[in-house]
């Protein structure tokens, strides 16, 4: 099982650029960074707070590492042309090595896009504009030429050149609606989730309905999840945690329990588990000395 590592936007980038040398150094699988402009609230209202934007953070990711992946934790497209995106997962994957996942999905966050002035479209029409995104995308980083007629993108004869690295550079879809589930079984090579083990084994399952719909091969689709993670013996702690509001996407406990439920991401299937730094610390030191804790002490047991 691989382990990827998610800092969040609002961390300054030198200690982003640590945690991305660290992970590089310590055989972490990948550096996630979330796509958004703005802490979220939920609804229109803002809330202060540096966020830093995710494609000008890439490139400095890439260049501060040799080994470790890296990509969006995922790219919206009621925000980003198909056009945009895959030239910049052509010139990433170029600046990396072959190192690029590009990450997409259909948009949800209410403020940014009230904020901006960007429309975010009732459900279906955000998903059709969608479907035809990573359609394109996915022709222009694969093929010589692309042209597409659709409902939302006309794109004529269009390049994206130089190519990635990569034969295929792979496209992951943060998901979990039946539509955009068969979209992603479709056209996507990886699929992730946000869930606990008992959540995420319920959007894996509707995963699998998917890929059995249209005909593809759920084997061949890298699937990940991550949850909030709390690193704690303290039994009132852990308690708090699994009796709040997000107990179904934390984990918590001790080294041996956390290891037990990461050992049931693997036991359905996943191949990837994303430790978010957002619970591992108040200080920069504390949430890289999580990390290094967690792969020290937990992911072998996991190997």
């Amino acid at each position: 099982m691989h382990f990827s590592v998610w800092p969040n936007p609002s961390r300054p980038p030198q200690e982003v650029f640590d945690l991305a040398r660290m992970a590089d150094d310590d055989g972490w699988h990948c550096v996630w960074y979330a796509d958004h402009y703005m802490s979220d609230t939920g609804d229109e209202s803002l809330a202060p707070g540096d966020v830093y934007e995710c494609w000008s953070m890439l490139p400095a990711i890439a260049a501060t590492t040799t080994r470790v992946r890296l990509g969006p934790l995922v790219a919206p497209t009621s925000v980003h042309h198909p056009a945009l995106l895959a030239n910049r997962a052509a010139t990433l994957d170029r600046l990396s090595g072959g190192r690029f996942v590009l990450g997409m999905g259909a948009g949800w966050q209410i403020n940014e896009h009230r904020a901006y002035g960007i429309e975010l479209e009732p459900p279906g029409r955000r998903v059709s504009r969608f479907e035809e995104s990573i359609q394109i995308v996915r022709s222009l980083l694969d093929n010589e030429r692309t042209t597409f007629a659709g409902t939302y993108y006309d794109v004529t004869d269009a390049p994206c050149d130089p190519k990635p690295v990569q034969a295929q550079l792979p496209i992951l879809v943060g998901t979990g609606s039946p539509r955009m589930l068969r979209i992603t079984a479709r056209h996507a090579q990886q699929w992730n989730t946000w869930g606990a083990p008992d959540l995420a084994a319920t959007r894996r399952d509707a995963l699998l309905d998917a890929c059995a719909d249209v005909g593809a091969d759920p084997a061949s689709m890298h699937t990940s999840a991550q949850a909030l993670l709390f690193m704690t013996d303290d039994s009132a702690a852990i308690d708090r945690v699994m009796s709040g509001a997000m107990a179904d996407r934390s984990i918590a406990g001790s080294d041996d329990q956390i290891v037990e439920q990461l050992g049931r991401y693997r036991e359905l299937g996943f191949d990837e588990v994303i430790v978010p730094d957002f619970t591992l610390g108040a200080t920069a030191a504390a949430r890289l000395d999580a990390y290094r804790r967690f792969n020290a002490d937990i992911a072998p047991q996991l190997a």
